[in-house]
């Protein structure tokens, strides 16, 4: 009774603002669906997130056989860039045309990319291929995301972005680790094609097991063919703006090269905007609502997890070089140095999932999850040359943990805020958090590589400085030499005539170099620090609605305290 007084109420303030919007059924799934689906969407994700870890221990070889160092970041920057721009375009044309052809074609040219990089005979064709690849596996995420939307309630969806979120981390455990192995034991190409048997697997499933999902989108169906290019104009010279600068990259930051990238991506952002704009206004499809930046619980949520991105990452990357190159920990085993990190981030994440799903409330636990990663951060500020190896696991749980809390749960938030266009919504989450770990990214290295110079001069004593010619200390310029055995070797065997004093100035100078690290990464962790901090204060504009227990109370509300101002709830029933 009372939900059928709710839904009256509703269907009154709907008609009194004039909404045209209409409420409609939603099917309901067997649980037998949605296990079986869940499955293949697993699956799915996993290769995801997979095939961007499980290549870091196999690029050496790769480059050593395809003879291409100096294509080495374009094997990756391929792979960004058409996997980051091509998210939101997804998400719209899976909330257009329904989840399941869409989400199959991605898992297809995702496959048949990932044999191709396998088969690459040349760096060209490699980098080629991994652009490729990198066009299926924008589907991936963002739409198996968007899956468990369609298929469960928001309070159940707490309970699977919890797993989903332990997928992420044990990819990131695993996935070095198995590229390592799979590099020493067979070839480098299994790295790509140990994704076809898993993938044709998921495939099958998918195919034959997961639902229609079909679109709630009544209308004519318009592809926004323009807005996909002008998307594309705005995000590929961003990104390569950002993959392009710095001290240590191919370009400074103020050359006019890179300045040109970013006003083209600011005149395209421009244009973007506009035609969207135009579009909404006339019920066109455009391919990101500019409308959906109206309802402050996407707004902040995109603002919170592109910052959080910005954190994790800023901590993330840089914690195997600290590890390696300071503390001396072997890199053979690539993927133990982030077991513990990954660990707590596991735990929390499966945590996080749960108490969503029982409390219906999520804003105490984003809180909890945000000052968990400042703590967590914070302590990685405390390391140093003298820091041991336990030091440094027992800060990466904390800084796991905290992460875990956050992983997932943004996702849950705007899906609930916004249940008629989920694609869009989630995928316009996963494309900000990619573009936050892309800009992290680049400017923490930048932080690193301008600290790191002076830190290293500084620390070398006055008496090494009279002995050792500037031009021959600017060779220690770059931090690598402290990762390459090689480059070690070479240098001690130089100074081996001198004796004693040799080694002594041995010493000394990889003691400077450890410092100028420790002091770059140390102003990495507090830039770090300070953009979670500003995560931390957005929170508290984060608006929280209750999350449904089914799916018959999948209620959006935009200005319920107002509604003679034609505020709209906007009602999916079932």
């Amino acid at each position: 009774m009372a939900l059928e007084t709710q839904e009256s109420e509703i269907t009154g303030i709907l008609a009194a603002s004039g909404s045209t919007q209409h409420i409609q059924e939603r099917p309901v799934y067997t649980q037998r669906e949605k296990l079986l689906t869940m499955s293949g969407v697993l699956l799915v994700m996993l290769l995801a997130s997979l095939d961007q870890t499980i290549m870091d221990t196999a690029m050496p070889k790769i480059i050593s056989d395809l003879n291409g160092f100096n294509l080495y970041t374009w094997v990756t920057t391929a792979y960004l860039l058409t996997s980051t721009v091509m998210v939101p375009i997804y998400g719209k044309l899976s909330d257009l045309f329904g989840r399941k052809p869409l989400f199959l074609t991605g898992v297809v040219i995702f496959l048949i990319g990932s044999a191709a990089s396998g088969a690459s005979q040349s760096m060209q064709q490699l980098v080629a291929f991994r652009a490729l690849q990198g066009l299926g596996a924008a589907a991936l995420m963002p739409i198996a995301i968007a899956v468990i939307g369609d298929l469960f309630s928001a309070r159940e969806r707490g309970k699977w972005q919890g797993v989903t979120g332990a997928v992420f981390g044990l990819s990131a455990v695993i996935g070095p680790a198995l590229g390592g192995w799979i590099t020493d034991n067979t070839s480098w190409r299994w790295v790509f094609y140990v994704n076809v048997p898993v993938g044709i697997v998921a495939l099958f499933v998918l195919v034959f097991l997961m639902p229609t999902l079909k679109s709630q989108f009544t209308g004519r169906a318009r592809i926004d063919y323009l807005g996909a290019v002008l998307l594309i104009g705005t995000t590929v010279p961003f990104l390569l703006g950002l993959s392009w600068g710095g001290a240590n990259n191919q370009y400074p930051w103020l050359s006019w090269q890179i300045i040109s990238l970013f006003v083209a991506a600011a005149v395209f952002l421009v244009l973007f905007i506009v035609y969207e704009r135009r579009l909404e206004a006339r019920d066109a499809q455009p391919i990101i609502d500019p409308s959906l930046f109206t309802n402050p619980i996407f707004t902040v949520s995109v603002l919170i997890t592109s910052i959080t991105s910005m954190g994790m990452f800023g901590c993330i990357v840089f914690l195997p070089l600290f590890s390696q190159g300071v503390l001396g920990i072997s890199a053979t085993n690539s993927g133990v140095r982030l077991i513990p990190l990954m660990g707590g981030l596991i735990f929390s994440s499966i945590i996080s999932g749960q108490l969503v799903s029982r409390t219906g409330k999520y804003k105490l636990i984003a809180f909890a999850g945000m000052v968990i990663t400042i703590g967590g951060s914070f302590l990685l500020q405390q390391l140093d040359v003298h820091s041991t190896p336990t030091e440094l696991v027992l800060d990466m749980i904390v800084l796991g943990v905290g992460l875990g809390f956050g992983m997932s749960i943004y996702t849950v938030i705007v899906q609930n805020a916004i249940p008629d266009k989920i694609g869009q919504a989630t995928s316009g989450l996963t494309f900000f958090r990619s573009i936050g770990g892309t800009i992290a990214v680049a400017a923490m290295g930048s932080v690193l590589n301008s600290s790191y110079v002076p830190g290293f001069h500084n620390a070398l004593p006055a008496s090494l400085k009279a002995v050792i010619k500037p031009a021959d200390l600017n060779n220690f310029n770059n931090p690598n030499v402290l990762l390459s055995p090689d480059t070690q070797s070479q240098l001690h065997r130089a100074l081996a005539p001198l004796g004693p004093l040799g080694n002594q100035i041995y010493g000394q100078l990889f003691v400077a170099v450890k410092i100028g690290l420790t002091d770059g990464i140390h102003n990495v962790f507090i830039l770090s620090t300070a953009v979670m901090c500003v995560g931390f204060l957005l929170l508290f504009f984060l608006k929280e609605i209750p999350l449904s227990t089914t799916k018959r109370e999948q209620v959006k509300v935009d200005a319920v305290e107002d509604a003679s101002a034609n505020s709209v709830v906007a009602v999916t029933m079932e």
